[in-house]
């Protein structure tokens, strides 16, 4: 299983921006095939920090999503609503495992 953790920093302006934009991203990810998660988690701390759990069954599956018009609308319409750049820090996921 492939997963990427990314931690996004959202100018306190356009957190709601963000958020809807991500939730459609959301919506059309979980249905790509190869996906096992993609999961929207916000700071309870600082409402402008997010991560994005994503978990793909192969690498090549994580690299289709990023092709995906979905996942390309998002980076389009998120870009300036950055703080900061946004990271993506890979993981193998060993539990659960994929079938």
């Amino acid at each position: 299983m492939h997963v990427t953790l990314v931690q996004v920093h959202v100018k306190p302006e356009h957190v709601n921006d963000f958020i809807e934009a991500t939730r459609l991203n959301h919506e059309a990810s979980v249905q790509e095939p190869g996906n096992l998660r993609f999961d929207v988690l916000q700071s309870t701390e600082d409402p402008t920090r997010f991560v994005l759990y994503e978990a793909y069954r192969s690498a090549e599956d994580a690299a289709r999503h990023k092709e995906t018009p979905h996942y390309l609308k998002w980076r389009e319409s998120v870009a300036d609503w950055m703080a900061e750049p946004r990271q993506g820090l890979p993981y193998q996921g060993l539990f659960p495992r994929a079938t």
